[in-house]
């Protein structure tokens, strides 16, 4: 549906207050969140993303109106104080421009641990970006934890039907099944200065509300009686859509990449 400032086609309507130039490129990009800018929320990227753009000379479009905003959209955003190898967003451009150059020149006007991985042209028809990202894999560091206790809750979350877990939202407390959303789990290990710890890989489809890290972990204690001893760290490694045979999480960029 248009709010008036766009036809139906996405092109600027020119009785519209303040039209603005049409796109004629949509670039989509990966970023990671790395060390203490996994702490930035959304919000706060949104805004240094913005100054980023205005910074790099990036020909950004604008919706027309009386409060005309770049055309940037963001999909499927970590949670803050979760760091990221696949965070995704997409912008529209009113000149054409080098992906790779728009890439670095992004990059240098971000700080470090906001780090642009790719930019790649949209492909026409190949739908959205946001449909493409049905699953993410994260991958949980629990210092502390020996690899076996972890494992022996890992066994009794994937045993279980149903395990209910509370997170405040914006709506209030809400309990949902975070069983149902995590399509596979597995344990591995690593050390620190010869001492054992486990990490934690998990494959969660996304649904509404979505199954974060730290509900996975609050299902491994409710259903498992794990018990954590250091402060988890959670890295999303993939983002993109689900294969259901094998678990594995694919590239949203794939189609995109092979069409340019």
């Amino acid at each position: 549906m248009s709010d008036g400032s766009t036809t139906l086609r996405g092109t600027p309507n020119p009785e519209a207050p303040n039209p603005q130039l049409p796109i004629v490129q949509r670039l989509r990009i990966r970023y990671a969140k790395r060390g203490r800018l996994r702490f930035t929320s959304h919000r706060d990227f949104g805004r240094a993303f913005e100054r980023a753009v205005r910074r790099a000379q990036v020909p950004i479009a604008f919706s027309s109106g009386y409060t005309p905003h770049p055309k940037i959209s963001y999909a499927g955003a970590a949670p803050t104080g979760a760091a990221s190898e696949a965070e995704f967003l997409e912008i529209g451009l009113t000149q054409p421009r080098d992906p790779e150059s728009v890439r670095v020149a992004l990059d240098d006007a971000l700080p470090p641990g906001i780090d642009v991985l790719e930019v790649v042209p949209a492909r026409e028809g190949g739908g959205s970006l946001a449909d493409r990202l049905e699953a993410s894999e994260w991958v949980i560091e629990l210092r502390g934890t020996a690899p076996e206790r972890v494992q022996e809750a890992a066994d009794a979350f994937l045993a279980a039907e149903q395990v209910d877990v509370e997170r405040m939202t914006k709506r209030g407390l809400r309990t949902f099944d975070a069983r149902a959303a995590v399509q596979s789990l597995s344990v591995g290990s690593s050390d620190t200065s010869g001492v054992a710890y486990a990490i934690l890989t998990v494959v969660v489809r996304h649904q509404n509300p979505s199954v974060r890290p730290d509900d996975v972990l609050t299902g491994l204690r409710n259903r498992g009686g794990l018990e954590l001893e250091q402060t988890p760290l959670a890295t999303r490694s993939a983002q993109g859509p689900l294969d259901v045979e094998d678990g594995t999480v694919g590239d949203p960029l794939a189609l995109d990449r092979d069409a340019s």
